[in-house]
């Protein structure tokens, strides 16, 4: 009898979904699209402020995982729990939960990745440090280009560790936001 994804390890779940880079593609804007459609239809009577593409997919031109990030901010005196109850009954899977932030996935299935991947962020307005990281890059693709260089380094190196791939990024990240922030102050 097959395991269902709540029931394995986290070594499991590693196993069954690799870190993969792949060549920036166009369809990830079609996916965005796509799956904002779905959330505007499904989040209509919320109070949600923007919705947004971040990620690696949401960088023109660079390699990445073939996932489509999604940025859902609602309104500071927002219930964050009702609003993550609407996405659970639509197919989405609540990944993480702290008191800011809910984390969901769309596309994992028992038998590895869906042909289209969706990992979708439910935050407080504001809280989108994302969005800054995401325009500096999109502006400066010298600096975009670092970033891919680094992800090609960690992938096979970390393919089976997601947390350690992702903490492996976190001082060039943090760095190139904090001078978007400044350089973008008040943009968002």
């Amino acid at each position: 009898m097959e395991k269902e994804l709540s029931e394995l390890s986290l070594k499991e779940l590693w196993e069954l979904f690799p870190i993969s880079l792949v060549a920036h593609s166009d369809k990830w804007t079609l996916y965005y699209s796509e799956i904002e459609s779905l959330l505007k239809g499904m989040l209509s009577q919320y109070p949600v402020e923007r919705l947004s593409h971040i990620g690696s997919t949401a960088i023109s031109g660079i390699w990445a995982k073939d996932i489509v990030d999604v940025l859902i901010e609602v309104s500071k005196d927002s219930n964050l729990e009702n609003i993550a109850k609407v996405l659970e009954k639509n197919g989405f899977i609540r990944m993480s939960t702290t008191a800011d932030r809910i984390s969901f996935n769309r596309g994992y299935t028992k038998h590895g990745f869906a042909d289209k991947v969706f990992h979708v962020h439910l935050r407080r307005v504001g809280d989108n440090d994302e969005l800054y990281f995401r325009d500096y890059l999109n502006e400066r693709p010298q600096t975009a280009r670092e970033y891919e260089t680094l992800k090609l380094q960690l992938w096979k190196q970390f393919q089976h560790n997601r947390n350690a791939y992702t903490d492996a990024k976190i001082e060039f990240v943090r760095k190139w936001t904090q001078k978007a922030k400044e350089l973008y102050a008040g943009r968002y």
